[in-house]
């Protein structure tokens, strides 16, 4: 099951891009809040696609001379600047109203910097190719509607980090269909049995009822009803190997879904599929790309 609500007859423009209204630099802010890091090329895709790369690179060097923000340079990038929030970045965005309830990660050092960035890039280079193909189709995906390193209690003190929560809004007609999904972006950095493995903190995740305290109270069913009207779907990217490891991974996968009795029951009830980013860049996210956990033949993200 899936929200939908009728969309309204005021001729709500298609796509999304940021409101040109708000100001550049307080966007910058927010999304580096947002997403941790970002490479100037990046920043300009997400944030200004139809200006010059130029514009808003003038807005981050207002911000380093203010010392909001600092960067490293990627190795063998031809000076890639990757951006990030200093403490007194952080610090002044942690009220925004759209960021409330956001963690403060502030990087504090050119290291610290340097350690995140391959994983924390390819996340934002998933997140854009869901933004992209938004705009190409019409639908409501932003800068703001995906949330890296989410935590979700799955009781005994264990928690589920998803690499990214994603909101997306599937406009169809005169129906506005809300889709969520946890995203995991795969790197080939850990073992195959590892990332199956990830399913089952999902499954757990999907199965966890909080015990109530006091013995007055009812259980409230479900943990994750707390964040969302219908548990997300769960998306698996996979970079960073040949495409035979790649599809080894995701038969892992599928296997993982076949076998565990918990996994089954998750992939009985919510949409899970596992797809390869540099197809994700080239045909978009709703392109037949997407192998089901559970089921047989690839569709789009949207239909799994």
């Amino acid at each position: 099951m899936e929200l939908t609500t009728t969309r309204p007859k005021d001729g709500t423009p298609a796509g999304f891009t940021p409101s040109p209204v708000e100001p550049l630099k307080h966007q910058l802010l927010a999304t580096l809040a947002q997403h941790r890091m970002a490479s100037t090329n990046q920043l300009h895709l997400l944030l200004r696609p139809g200006r010059s790369r130029q514009s808003v690179s003038q807005r981050l060097n207002d911000l380093l001379d203010e010392r909001l923000v600092d960067f490293v340079v990627l190795p063998q990038s031809h000076r890639t600047r990757v951006w990030y929030l200093t403490p007194k970045g952080a610090r002044l965005t942690r009220d925004w109203p759209a960021l409330r309830g956001r963690p403060p990660y502030p990087i504090t050092s050119a290291t610290a910097a340097s350690l995140k960035t391959p994983h924390t890039l390819t996340v934002l280079r998933t997140h854009l190719a869901f933004v992209a193909d938004a705009r190409r189709r019409g639908d409501e995906h932003g800068h703001l509607d995906w949330t890296p390193e989410v935590f979700h209690s799955i009781g005994d003190g264990e928690k589920v980090v998803a690499d990214a929560v994603m909101h997306y809004t599937l406009i169809g007609g005169e129906q506005r269909r809300k889709l969520r999904a946890f995203v995991e972006v795969d790197r080939a950095t850990m073992s195959s049995e590892r990332l199956a493995a990830k399913l089952i903190e999902y499954a757990r995740l999907w199965a966890y009822e909080p015990q109530p305290v006091g013995r007055r109270r009812q259980t409230a069913g479900p943990g994750w009803l707390r964040w969302y009207p219908v548990f997300p779907r769960v998306l698996f990217v996979l970079t960073g190997a040949g495409r035979q490891a790649m599809n080894n991974r995701i038969s892992d996968l599928r296997a993982m879904a076949a076998h565990h009795p918990l996994v089954a029951d998750l992939a009985r009830e919510v949409p899970m599929g596992a797809a390869v980013l540099e197809d994700l860049d080239k045909y978009g996210p709703t392109s037949d790309v997407w192998v089901p956990l559970a089921g047989d033949k690839s569709r789009a993200w949207t239909e799994l």
